[in-house]
């Protein structure tokens, strides 16, 4: 988690370098009969756990980017070499071994790439790039100077896998390279040569074998060479035996062993290794113009690109990259075969070494007006209520704007950066505040941390997630491989091979995990949008993907699952009659059922049919709704298709859902929410919804604030709740039930059942609801919920199911947008009056579960004051 270990920028600056991959044939394919992925991808994909290794002696990579012909530029910050021999040496030493224990190593190390910073401690630059490329497979260079390249790397020469003449790679380097490459670089420094610059470097070496070099050097540093610079490798030592030399006897005192941050969803306590600075006056500063080098370095660029920062305009303008005219790229002839001949190597694909600076002013100009205060938000005790979003308090006007405005715009992104990374730090302490937040928008920068916040994600994730066998071949191994070459394929970092190899791994984890459950097509898109935003996190992909299915996709993932599905189709039809009448008539004459289209949308959470970008958004709401949400945003999707629906008939709605037209999101999280507020909760019963599990007192942060995320199921059941339905009578009824409950709640009726008349509770506004009592008027006239009219059963419609014009159709007709429950003390009339209404195109009709005998039993019916 990078927001965890990342380090301040301070004094740091941000660099930029770049490079070339290798170009691949484009008349070869893979074994899978599919294009072979660009070894571009392939570094993509590689870098990404680059991000993730933080320590004293490297330095920070940021972001990769990919441009034209396969050039990567990849930034990284770095810090303006003195220094005695055996610290450098030591420092050195300490930043190869932390890259050996994460399986790297430098292979380029090199006076280029070991800088110092501002209090002249040692910090590595570059150290990723042999990993990023296969071991220099994936570029036309060699990766290292051959000056400090040890004798065993030089022997094998040069490999490049463009080459159909060489067949087997030779064997990568281990960690005893750089302890060569660290000899003959401490060997610079005492002897003031620069090696690289000799015609004959080896022979310089004899130089300091010489008795008298040797005598002019201390005896620690001559033993540290000599291991340094053994010529066996099997007799050289590694990086992490060197540190436990008796050569560094006198310095190691000096420095203390490195502690890795505890990060987010650990088992150690987050406060275990919190220090004060030694100058308590530190924390008091009033440094105005220094509150930017506060921030994480990922914070800065992604606040640096925001305000305008343009990598590839920046590299442009330093002539890193230079464009050619394309006819000077041509070759002189080519034969009938197609092979070229006359064409100049082109050098840009070599290996740049030129690292450019990027400047920070404009994004200092742009951030020069913000308080202070901004750095700093005061996170307010919890309240009962929900407040106004801090953010929205500073920025009102900005909160108004569209989603897409707000996450471009600088400032205010720092402010919902900046505030959701101390609340999330808080986690879960401050859980409660982060979803009120969280309705007002989430920070694309923090949304993965945001995400596994809303869904719960507690405990050591990763002891769990290394527990979990992942190696053993499985049924279901063959169908995941074929799936996941096929999912959100555009993107470039899902379709590496990192990414297909990180899929891979957290299906299966999923599915040995959850022996009950079984693997189905669409997992993978499931997992898609959890993978992109935790791409060097596995675990806590495999943690938030594993919290998402219980909640919203409950035994959707059995191996019978028909019975899930089918209630959940039918209920979605239940809500696009409840919602949009007309629209559901209609796709019920031509026979297009929800069963022809919604499965994919609901067994993948429409990440099926959406790509990423618009999942984000989407889902940034759906995980602050309860699992009946999905079911409005499958509404707003068809009513922003109504149009086309409407006029076309079977064969076109089909053509139609092959290839979904474009869908404002936007629009459709507005809609799905106001359709949400408008669904009675009990209406999107289902029976096999996940059921209630009560939370203990020592995980009461579990609760969440608001109706947004409260769940029908977990309300204690009374006998006024629903009772469930065999699915062939849910199936014969076209407008949902809601519970005695709901009616209570919506008429805003109270009051004990022992009371005669019921208490109405004072009006917030205007009546959403119309109780329709359909049975007689004797019985009408013994007891009714007060503020419902009476339309008895036998007398509003006519014999074709019209509407017959009468005083208390007219007042029906005037409630027309308003939830209309039907009453009946006999289910099937109440059933067959509601499937009336929906005909002649009344919306929000639903049904009262158990009629009028239920509500006998609350107390609540009263009886109308006769007449004089």
């Amino acid at each position: 988690m990078i927001w965890r270990v990342m380090q301040p920028l301070r004094d740091a600056e941000l660099g930029a370098s770049t490079f070339f991959a290798s170009p691949l044939p484009h008349d070869v394919c893979g074994s899978n009969g599919l294009p072979l992925t660009p070894n571009s991808i392939k570094i993509l994909g590689r870098f990404q756990i680059l991000k993730t290794i933080t320590h004293p002696r490297l330095c920070q990579y940021v972001d990769i980017t990919r441009g034209k012909h396969g050039m990567m530029a990849f930034m990284l910050y770095y810090q303006v070499w003195s220094k005695k021999v055996l610290q450098v040496a030591y420092e050195v030493l300490e930043g190869l071994e932390f890259m050996n224990k994460h399986g790297m190593v430098h292979r380029a190390l090199s006076p280029n790439n070991v800088l110092l910073d501002c209090v002249d401690k040692v910090k590595l630059a570059k150290f990723g790039l042999y990993h990023m490329t296969d071991h220099g497979a994936d570029v036309d260079f060699p990766i290292g100077y051959p000056s400090y390249l040890p004798p065993e790397v030089i022997a094998q020469g040069c490999f490049y896998s463009s080459n159909p003449s060489i067949i087997e790679a030779p064997l990568p380097s281990g960690p005893k390279t750089d302890v060569w490459s660290l000899g003959v670089l401490l060997f610079e420094l005492c002897a003031i040569v620069l090696i690289y610059q000799s015609l004959a470097g080896f022979d310089a070496l004899l130089i300091f074998l010489s008795p008298s070099f040797s005598q002019e050097l201390p005896e620690n540093v001559q033993a540290l060479l000599r291991k340094c610079l053994t010529f066996f490798p099997s007799k050289r030592p590694t990086p992490a035996e060197l540190l436990g030399d008796s050569v560094f006897e006198s310095i190691s005192c000096q420095y203390t062993p490195y502690q890795s941050p505890v990060r987010l969803f650990a088992a150690a306590p987050r406060c275990a290794h919190l220090q004060l600075p030694e100058d308590i006056s530190e924390l008091c500063k009033d440094d105005g113009e220094n509150y930017l080098a506060e921030r994480a370095i990922d914070e800065v660029y992604h606040l640096w690109c925001l305000a305008g920062g343009d990598l590839e305009k920046e590299l442009t303008n330093q002539e890193i990259i230079q464009s050619k005219p394309p006819i000077c790229t041509l070759p002189r002839f080519i034969l009938e075969d197609g092979e070229p001949f006359g064409q100049g190597r082109d050098r840009s694909f070599l290996l740049d070494d030129t690292t450019v600076t990027l400047s920070l002013n404009q994004l200092k100009n742009r951030l020069k007006d913000v308080a202070g205060e901004t750095y700093y938000p005061l996170l307010e005790d919890e309240q009962p209520s929900l407040p106004q979003s801090n953010s929205s308090n500073e920025l009102s006007a900005t909160v108004t704007l569209p989603l897409i405005i707000r996450e471009r715009d600088t400032e205010y992104q720092l402010t919902r950066i900046v505030l959701f990374d101390r609340l999330l730090k808080a986690y879960p302490y401050k859980k409660n505040q982060v979803w009120k937040e969280a309705r007002v928008d989430i920070p694309p920068l923090l949304r993965g941390l945001a995400w596994a916040a809303l869904l719960g994600v507690e405990g050591d994730i990763r002891s769990k997630y290394d527990g979990i066998d992942k190696d053993t071949p499985i049924p279901t191994d063959r169908q995941i491989e074929v799936d996941i070459p096929r999912c959100h394929q555009y993107d470039e970092l899902l379709s590496s091979p990192q990414g297909h190899i990180k899929f891979r791994r957290v299906l299966k984890a999923w599915v040995v995990s959850h022996p009950d459950l079984v693997y189905w097509q669409g997992l993978d898109s499931l997992c898609a949008p959890f993978l992109y935003l935790n791409f060097s996190n596995e675990a806590l992909a495999y943690a938030c993907m594993s919290a998402f299915i219980p909640k919203y996709l409950y035994n959707f993932f059995l191996k019978d699952n028909s019975h899930v599905i089918q209630e959940y189709l039918t209920v979605f039809s239940q809500m696009i009659a409840f919602h949009d009448p007309e629209l559901s008539n209609h796709l019920n004459e031509i026979g297009f059922i929800p069963d022809l289209y919604a499965i994919p949308w609901f067994l993948t959470m429409f990440t099926h049919v959406f790509p990423l970008h618009k999942i984000f958004h989407l889902w940034d709401t759906l995980l602050l709704g309860n699992s009946s949400f999905p079911f409005c945003i499958g509404v707003a999707i068809l009513q922003q298709l109504r149009d086309r629906l409407l006029a076309n008939g079977f064969n076109e709605c089909i053509l139609l859902f092959s290839d979904l037209p474009e869908i404002d999101i936007e629009r459709c999280v507005r809609e799905s929410i106001n359709l949400f507020c408008w669904t009675p909760k009990s209406a999107t019963y289902r029976q096999h919804a996940q059921p209630n599990k009560p939370a203990s007192d020592s995980n009461s942060f579990r609760k969440t604030p608001s109706y947004y995320s409260s769940e029908y199921q977990d309300l204690t059941k009374t006998d006024l709740s629903r009772e469930p339905l065999k699915l062939s009578e849910l199936k014969a009824e076209v407008s949902p039930r809601i519970s005695v409950e709901d009616l209570i709640d919506l008429c805003e009726l109270s009051g004990p059942a022992y009371f005669k008349t019921p208490v109405k509770r004072a009006r917030t506004g205007k009546p959403k609801i119309l109780a329709v009592d359909i049975r007689s008027l004797e019985d009408f006239s013994r007891g009714h919920i007060p503020g419902s009219i009476n339309i008895p059963y036998t007398s509003t419609f006519g014999p074709e199911g019209e509407l017959l014009q009468c005083p208390v159709t007219s007042t029906l007709a005037g409630y027309r947008f308003r939830v209309i429950v039907i009453l009946s003390s006999i289910m099937t009339n109440a059933t067959t009056f509601a499937t009336h209404l929906l005909k002649v195109n009344f919306p929000r009709v639903c049904v009262l579960d158990g009629g009028m005998n239920k509500m006998k039993s609350t107390g609540l019916l009263t009886v109308p004051s006769p007449q004089i």
